[in-house]
């Protein structure tokens, strides 16, 4: 069980050559008693995005502040402040920050 405020959770920096300017905090997870699910809160900075990628599990995604695009199997998607989207598994995604000020995504 947990109760908490994002404020709390450190960040973690995602190095790799598939990320750009990716932070990620993790916020409920089987190590709270999730055992089925984690709940992760990601920023992309200016110019950021995430890996192109798959996986053998589905998740949601909803978008808390910012805009950017949503590449979901070979499709583009503008996404803003209240965006949302389910990925099922297997299907490639990528998200990328599109902001031309500078803003951060950050997205669920």
């Amino acid at each position: 069980m947990i109760a908490s405020n994002e404020k709390n959770v450190k960040a973690i920096e995602l190095v790799n050559e598939a990320y750009k300017n990716v932070k990620g905090k993790v916020l409920v997870s089987p190590e709270n008693g999730w055992d089925d699910y984690v709940m992760r809160l990601f920023e992309l900075g200016k110019g950021g995005y995430s890996a192109d990628h798959s996986h053998d599990f589905p998740h949601i995604v909803y978008v808390l502040e910012g805009e950017g695009v949503l590449h979901l199997d070979g499709k583009e998607m503008a996404i803003e402040s209240g965006s949302f989207a389910f990925i099922p598994n297997k299907k490639r995604h990528q998200l990328v920050n599109a902001s031309e000020n500078g803003d951060s995504l950050r997205f669920i």
